[in-house]
């Protein structure tokens, strides 16, 4: 059980890393681009596709809590993974509902300013992608 704990601790972050860098840093932005996309239709797939990762991302971090409950690693690997789990825990908590409110806004036909919110949001995507990175090499066997 724990060979497979600890390949499981190095190989989750980095099929974690690659669910970030491809939809919040290559979908995200790119469907906005495509041709006949509107706003509101842009919003509700983004919305979609991000509470799917977000599932996905809370799935990925219970499985790492218990791969390291078993595991037993040493202090980097720790910090890593409770560094991921803060970050993905402010996103889904702090972050993602006034996104969320202020699509529903948009959706209902308001025309609002820019929101700073998605910027908080990609930062700590960035911050996620670095500490996914940690976790794999402190991780590795």
């Amino acid at each position: 059980m724990n060979t497979v704990a600890q390949h499981i601790l190095w190989f989750l972050p980095m099929l974690w890393l690659g669910m970030v860098l491809a939809i919040s840093f290559l979908e995200a932005p790119l469907k906005f681009r495509a041709p006949g996309i509107t706003l509101p239709l842009g919003l509700g797939i983004g919305r979609l596709v991000f509470r799917a990762l977000n599932i996905a991302e809370t799935v990925l971090a219970a499985l790492l809590v218990l791969a390291v409950l078993i595991v037993g690693p040493g202090a980097a690997t720790w910090l890593c993974l409770g560094v991921v789990v803060v970050l993905l825990a402010v996103q889904i908590l702090a972050v993602r509902p006034p996104l969320s409110r202020r699509a529903d806004r948009v959706l209902a036909g308001e025309d609002l300013p820019r929101s700073h919110a998605h910027y908080w949001y990609i930062g700590l995507e960035v911050a996620k992608v670095v500490a996914l990175l940690g976790l794999a090499i402190a991780a590795a066997p």
